[in-house]
């Protein structure tokens, strides 16, 4: 895609990590950038500036994916400020925190869900509404962010977010079998451990290091290598790949 061929797509989560790195290749591939954070403002304002300025597209616009009023304003204003929709990235997620099940409580449960799962199938909706050719659309492609952690379990650590994101496997393969006749290819990159600030901030700083043995290719992946991923399945090279998990995770 060039950038006379410019089209919008939606970041959810984007303001660091693997939302910041997939907004940016997807800007410098020719899209038209939304950059959605829910807080950290002037981080999310920082990617958009950056893409800018290296002569892109890009608005960051904040909305909580929980709440359905901001999701509904997100994607007015997505399109009021770049144009129709060709894409969406479920990239915003929570973890619930390390814990064992038996100490998981009842409050980070509802925001795991309302966040991981609720607020992606709330923006997949949207999304359909307007890219589907049985709605007057042009077509498009959703990719939802997944996580190993969904075939693995994360047994000891958080098998509540990975219960999550088994449950966004199951909608993305779901989802697509729904609108494969209707322009929308729906698919999901799982990564595996990734080199950002969610082990830190889930009071974990070492769990990278501690945990790099278990991947085969023996260190932690990047957020640009996800975003690779990411960008290749918005594209018109995956133009045939509809309901697929595509595993990152360096053979974890």
């Amino acid at each position: 895609m060039n950038k006379s061929e410019s089209v919008t797509v939606i970041i959810t989560g984007a303001s660091r990590g693997i939302g910041a790195a997939t907004a940016r290749l997807a800007a410098a591939r020719g899209f038209s950038v939304v950059v959605n954070y829910t807080a950290g403002a002037s981080e999310a304002e920082g990617v958009a500036h950056g893409i800018r300025e290296q002569g892109g597209k890009a608005s960051a616009i904040q909305a909580d994916i929980a709440r359905e009023s901001d999701v509904l304003r997100l994607f007015v204003e997505a399109e009021r400020q770049l144009g129709p929709l060709h894409g969406l990235v479920n990239n915003a997620g929570v973890t619930g925190g390390f814990a064992r099940v038996e100490a998981v409580s009842a409050e980070a449960l509802e925001r795991l869900f309302a966040v991981n799962v609720t607020g992606a199938i709330l923006c997949a909706r949207e999304a359909v509404k307007r890219m589907s050719t049985r709605h007057g659309g042009r077509g498009g492609a959703i990719v939802n962010i997944s996580s190993l952690a969904a075939r693995t379990g994360s047994a000891g650590e958080w098998v509540h977010y990975a219960a999550s994101k088994g449950a966004i496997d199951t909608f993305t393969i779901g989802l697509a079998r729904e609108v494969a006749t209707e322009g929308i290819r729906v698919n999901a990159v799982a990564p595996g451990l990734v080199e950002t600030g969610i082990h830190a901030a889930n009071g974990d700083p070492s769990r990278l290091e501690r945990l790099k043995g278990t991947i085969p290719m023996g260190r932690p992946g990047k957020p640009e290598e996800i975003s690779e991923a990411v960008v290749w399945l918005l594209s018109p090279a995956a133009s045939y790949v509809t309901g697929s998990i595509l595993e990152v995770g360096g053979g974890r």
